[in-house]
């Protein structure tokens, strides 16, 4: 068994040759999947026959779809698929029987008026591991864990009044990123910055500081026997989580096939679950020994020690750490877009700027200044609908026989929300793959409804951070435009590939700076 477990893994370096997999495993696997799936057309059966079934795309017999998907840009195909299927339609990988919605109306009835039937994760065998199953506000299933750890990130973090308490923060942070694009420009003004590498950085000190009251310059860990330097502590918190995240397993596709070894993949997302949890423990051990005693709440970690009496080590290290993900990505990719977007368009980069310096004047643009400048706002609800930051929505489960968009959903069907198709509705959105910022000047949208595009979700299960990304985003967006002329470096106009799964910029912006003026 183990030398066919071996020999499979080799044969599936890409996950999505799945087919030769079935080829190799016994008769008895067969009969059970071909079960599953006259089960499945039982259940279909039991909900109201008056109501029709969603459209299905046709796919291979126990493979489904899977086949189709391997580009590995599922929500661009799931996006095509929608032209011809309509905006609800079925997909089956391999045991798994998933229905895409693709439009705003049926997105929001979904997570809205149907949330109490879908309100359960479904989580593939990477998420289980890095989320110490479903141990997250973003990905935990809505019961009294999930309601609870949303109140404490809210009331300490992310909730308006959180915000005012952490404005300075914020400042700080934008203070240090301006300062290095001046120093950047003042020793290689014909040199083109490295967005990101500023910005990324500058983020992550933010995370640190809201999490545990400090930015973090190197740290020994004890369990990994080494000192780590700030970059290495961020590679191991953020960027090797984001590529687990989205490693794929075929066995998520074949839940009966999960005693096929697949010790690879497996080896390495445990690998990082064990560094991300040394370090975290770390980062805690040192707080609580550098606060002994003291009674001042100075940051997140200060917060969770004095509510939580009950939680486990870990659990309290995953509480930690999602905020710090967070922050240091999501909000990152819709600025690094809109400021190439902006360098690419002279145009609309000179409408934002003469905005700001009719409102501003000689004062720099603050967080106050934000409900005085609408097309600052566009700017941000456009980057979002064009290039959200969470292009699909993780995997919802049915638990109950329901009806989504005048169809019959299915108790066990699971619900996938296209994000990047929704904003990408031709009925909804002209032009939709055009970058135009001037739609959201329109009158049919509340300039202060931040919900525009479902970028931020919807309903009880609606982003926590969605006002932080918008303060952070929007005031960094306005004071870089405020104080440089943003140009694409050479050739940059084109380069809008993606990493994997994700709307991730595939390459860091590189911009060439020009000073507009001394504040």
């Amino acid at each position: 068994m183990e030398m066919m477990g071996m020999e499979i893994e080799r044969i599936l370096e890409n996950p999505f040759n799945t087919a030769i997999v079935i080829i190799s495993v016994s008769s008895m696997v067969f009969i059970i999947l071909l079960g599953k799936s006259f089960v499945n057309r039982g259940v279909k059966m039991s909900v109201s026959s008056d109501v029709p079934s969603v459209p299905r795309v046709p796919g291979l017999p126990l493979l489904g779809n899977l086949l189709q998907l391997k580009e590995k840009k599922p929500y661009k195909t799931f996006t095509k698929w929608s032209e011809v299927y309509g905006p609800i339609y079925s997909i089956q990988l391999g045991s798994s029987h998933l229905i895409v919605l693709n439009n705003s109306n049926v997105a929001k009835e979904a997570m809205v008026t149907r949330f109490s039937s879908i309100s359960t994760r479904k989580l593939s065998n990477a998420l289980t591991i890095l989320t110490y199953d479903k141990c997250m506000v973003a990905t935990s299933d809505y019961n009294e864990f999930h309601k609870t750890v949303k109140k404490y990130i809210m009331t300490y973090l992310l909730g308006s009044n959180a915000q005012k308490r952490n404005r300075n923060i914020r400042e700080t942070m934008l203070e240090n990123v301006v300062c290095c694009f001046n120093a950047h420009i003042k020793h290689n003004p014909l040199q083109a910055v490295n967005f990101r590498k500023i910005f990324e950085s500058e983020l992550f000190g933010l995370a640190l500081k809201q999490a545990i009251g400090r930015d973090v310059q190197s740290l020994y860990v004890e369990e990994l026997g080494t000192t780590l330097t700030r970059n290495e502590i961020f590679h191991i918190l953020v960027l090797d989580m984001m590529e687990g995240a989205i490693e794929v397993d075929w066995r998520d596709f074949f839940p009966y096939l999960k005693w096929v070894p697949n010790n690879k993949v497996e080896a390495n997302i445990r690998k990082l679950d064990f560094r991300r949890f040394a370090v975290m423990k770390t980062l805690i051990k040192e707080h609580k020994k550098q606060n002994e005693g003291k009674k001042e709440m100075n940051s997140y970690l200060d917060f969770l020690l004095s509510e939580v009496n009950t939680m486990t080590e870990n659990q309290l290290a995953m509480l930690l750490w999602e905020p710090i993900i967070e922050s240091s990505d999501t909000t990152l990719i819709s600025t690094e877009w809109a400021l190439f977007e902006l360098a690419k368009d002279p145009a609309r980069q000179d409408r934002l700027y003469q905005e700001i310096q009719t409102v501003c004047g000689s004062d720099r643009i603050t967080e106050d200044h934000l409900s005085q400048l609408p097309y600052l706002s566009a700017v941000f609800h456009e980057t979002l609908r064009k290039h959200s930051p969470v292009p699909i929505i993780p995997i919802r489960y049915v638990h109950e026989d329901t009806q989504i968009g005048g169809y019959n959903i299915p108790a066990g069907t699971e619900i996938i929300v296209n994000l990047y198709g929704c904003n990408r509705d031709s009925n909804q959105w002209e032009n939709s793959e055009e970058w135009i910022p001037e739609r959201f000047l329109d009158n049919r949208y509340d300039p202060h409804d931040i919900y525009k595009t479902m970028a931020f979700g919807a309903g009880k299960r609606i982003c926590a951070g969605a006002l932080q990304a918008m303060l952070i985003s929007c005031t960094s967006i306005g004071r870089l435009v405020q104080e440089f002329e943003w140009r694409l470096e050479a050739g940059q106009e084109e380069d809008i590939d993606t990493v994997g799964l994700t709307t991730h910029k595939l390459h860091p912006l590189h911009a060439i700076l020009r000073t507009r003026c001394q504040l």
